[in-house]
């Protein structure tokens, strides 16, 4: 397996270019299951959950085409020939499930493996089955697999969700689109990638009201036609960029970068001591003094994101005081802690909890990488540490995180990848 090997202690200085948001990408590729018609994304980010996105769509029958010389653009299309998405493409990845909605919606019935849970706790799709279900569909669990079928167009419903999903946001606003009448779906998650694809599907001839509310009201059409839409810059990996820069005290212009869309992020930083300057089309970040210690909780947008928590926590751990970090969203999201500990590190987990005491700073060390975000983090770790850290298992890092040792190389960091 890769590994990337560190010698910390050199401020980034320089410019880096953020990509469209995989987070985004995702269900705007699963929305082309809704059109007959060619759906055409630009600023594609090229990760290894793109690849597995397009394959699972090609198994469908969906045509994806690579459009542009650097491949950030794909062209889909095609007849559905098959509406099973099989668990040896699902169990790659999460997202997989997204095609529910859409191929329930677009044909009436779909078999998709269930996804299971992940390194970071259990994401049961309850939330999407129980929406459909409202929607007139049909649904059975068979042999790891949702069985799910409707006679004629799924109904329009009111439904409630009893907590915030994402996916199942997303899921059901997909399928609403094509479904007969009204749907209001209430409690609906209000990240930035919601709104993105609310818009693709606007775009696409859907009828969509509140979009960035928690309330969406979709009025379901016949059809949904073709269309171009270019996908929102990563959040995520801005705010992981903006804690890079801060951990090493330098500067840096994150390219394309939105600071509306960081939500709580961009406040939580700032008072902890980091510059965020808004310029025209990216964010200057700088750190000219020390790091504070300031709590934060993982929140729905706009809150603190989960998928920033072990970066902050990083960040933490070389602040000056303390800081209680609490993880609401997983139950199992703290598996970074023993590793930042192995570079000295003093993080203490009471629950859903964590303690940062801040240290004057981090010493280089072996870590092993559990999950995606806990594998930027002990990058983040080895830029700011003295010596040498060695970070292995880095292939979650390409489910998420474009070229990152490039990008953080161009900024003067002493990073590269070896294969192993």
């Amino acid at each position: 397996m890769d590994r990337i090997r560190i010698r910390g202690g050199r401020p980034l200085e320089g410019d880096i270019v953020i990509g469209g948001a995989k987070n985004a990408a995702l269900p705007l590729m699963a929305a082309g299951l809704l059109t007959e018609e060619r759906l055409e994304l630009g600023n594609v980010p090229q990760l290894a959950d793109i690849h597995t996105m397009a394959e699972l769509l090609a198994q469908h029958g969906i045509a994806v085409e690579r459009a542009a010389p650097d491949g950030r653009v794909l062209r889909l299309g095609g007849a559905i020939g098959s509406t099973e998405a099989p668990y040896d493409i699902v169990r790659k990845m999460r997202a997989s499930v997204l095609v529910l909605g859409p191929l329930l919606a677009r044909c009436g019935e779909a078999r998709v493996s269930l996804p299971g849970g992940c390194a970071i706790g259990t994401r049961p799709v309850d939330l999407h089955l129980r929406g459909l279900e409202q929607m007139g569909a049909e649904i059975r669990l068979d042999g790891g697999y949702i069985h799910a079928a409707v006679r004629g167009r799924l109904r329009g419903a009111a439904i409630v969700f009893p907590f915030v999903s994402v996916g199942a946001t997303e899921n059901l606003l997909m399928a609403a689109a094509l479904a007969d009448g009204q749907t209001v779906l209430v409690n609906a998650a209000r990240e930035p990638e919601i709104g993105d694809l609310a818009a693709c599907l606007v775009a696409m001839g859907a009828r969509i009201e509140g979009i960035g509310t928690d309330r969406l009201a979709i009025e379901g059409v016949a059809r949904l036609h073709g269309a171009r839409h270019a996908i929102v810059p990563d959040r995520i990996e801005t705010g992981t960029y903006a804690c890079a820069a801060a951990i090493t005290g330098g500067q840096v212009r994150l390219m394309g970068a939105r600071v509306e869309h960081l939500g709580a992020v961009a406040r939580t930083l700032r008072e902890a001591g980091v510059e965020i300057e808004e310029q025209p089309d990216a964010l200057l970040v700088r750190r000219r003094n020390g790091l504070r210690g300031v709590d934060a909780m993982t929140e729905p947008y706009p809150g603190f994101p989960t998928d920033m928590q072990a970066q902050y926590m990083v960040l933490m751990s070389v602040a000056e005081g303390a800081a209680m970090v609490t993880e609401t969203i997983f139950e199992n999201r703290f598996m970074h802690v023993p590793e930042l500990n192995r570079m000295g590190a003093r993080i203490n987990v009471h629950g859903a909890s964590a303690i940062v005491r801040g240290v004057p700073a981090l010493s280089g060390a072996p870590v092993m990488a559990t999950d995606l975000r806990a594998s930027v983090s002990l990058v983040l770790a080895g830029l700011a540490a003295r010596g040498e850290t060695v970070v292995n298992r880095v292939y979650h890092l390409d489910r998420g995180y474009e070229a990152v040792e490039q990008k953080l190389a161009a900024c003067g960091a002493e990073i590269e990848r070896e294969a192993g």
